[in-house]
């Protein structure tokens, strides 16, 4: 079965083609940083009517690439949540009509499914049971992964995302959107052990994630810098890596806990704050002296892509299911409403 996979959830257009016999055929990405960088995060209109603009050349593109032609195409699968709700809907519109133009099936798939399923794209996918960690702008969650579609959440952030703490302390740095990548770069000449930044509820029992207090914290540290001086560049280097070092911690002792609390010996990492250098290196150190194993996608998977809209959708396309007459996008969507297929 060959399946087109449509990505719109937030401001990255992804699209995808995915053959279950021959695996990822082409994959295009369209990135709309240019589009709202002058305005410091995404604006929910303008990345509509971007994914209106983008969509439909980037699957012309994909089908061209795969030396296919639209007729080939078996099935659509597109993001049908969480997201914004004005993005999914332009995805939704296009996916479910294109496939009606072909005469195929299309299904709405859920986004951090999507992600859950990007390692498994590699050449060395994990076995079940396996500990996933969801670390993205919108979501940092620990899951159990049983099975594809059996997931058990183990616990989540109950603030702000790990992700989303990157991006505002890039915005308290004066660094521009996206902040993420921005704070990790800057990072990189940094002093670890200059400030003392608080691991948020390590202490605490549990998995929950909760980084709120530490964005908080460096906000502090940044006008306390301010008070006595212009903050030079390497302040501002060394408190993104006093920061990036206190959530890179927080991360591997929660899924340390996470992997010796389920009795699983693999995590699975996916997300767009899984491709931070820093984060793997340490995962890969700490599990390997428990014995375990980390597994990440391909540095092109980790943001918002088709392939994993694609394979996610397949996997379910194969076991029989089918959009409804009246298919919802859903801009909040908990990952354990799903239901094995």
């Amino acid at each position: 079965m060959r399946v087109l996979g449509i990505e719109t959830s937030c401001d990255e257009t992804g699209v995808a083609l995915y053959d279950t016999e021959q695996g990822l055929l082409a994959d295009a990405l369209y990135s709309q940083i240019a589009v709202h960088a002058e305005y410091g995060g995404v604006v929910p209109e303008l990345a509509s009517r971007d994914h209106i603009r983008k969509t439909l050349p980037l699957v012309d593109q994909v089908i061209t690439e795969a030396g296919l032609t639209k007729r080939d195409i078996d099935a659509v699968a597109y993001t049908s949540g969480p997201g914004l709700l004005g993005a999914l809907i332009v995805g939704a519109t296009m996916a479910r009509s294109i496939a009606t133009g072909l005469g195929v099936p299309s299904l709405g798939v859920h986004h951090m499914e999507g992600h859950l399923m990007a390692p498994l794209l590699s050449d060395d996918p994990p076995d079940y049971p396996f500990v996933a960690l969801l670390v993205s702008g919108g979501h940092t969650q620990l899951i159990r992964a049983n099975a594809f579609g059996d997931y058990q959440l183990l616990g989540e952030s109950l603030d702000d995302a790990a992700g989303e703490a990157f991006d505002k302390t890039a915005k308290l740095l004066g660094l521009p959107y996206p902040g993420g990548p921005q704070v990790a770069m800057l990072a990189e000449k940094g002093d670890p052990h200059r400030f003392s930044f608080p691991r948020p509820m390590v202490k605490h029992p549990g998995l929950d994630f909760s980084f709120s207090g530490l964005k908080t914290h460096v906000g502090t540290c940044i006008r306390d810098l301010s008070i006595e001086a212009s903050m030079t560049d390497q302040d501002k280097a060394d408190v993104a890596r006093c920061f990036e070092e206190a959530v890179v911690d927080t991360l591997v002792i929660k899924c340390k806990r996470a992997l010796k609390q389920e009795g699983v010996k693999t995590l699975v990492m996916a997300g767009g704050v899984s491709a931070n250098k820093r984060l793997r290196e340490r995962l890969q150190s700490s599990l390997s002296q428990l014995g375990a194993k980390v597994l990440y996608p391909a540095p092109k998977l980790c943001t918002d892509n088709g392939a994993m809209i694609a394979y996610a959708g397949a996997l379910r396309l194969m076991a029989g299911e089918r959009d409804g007459d009246a298919p919802e996008v859903r801009a909040r969507w908990p990952i354990t409403e799903l239901c094995p297929p």
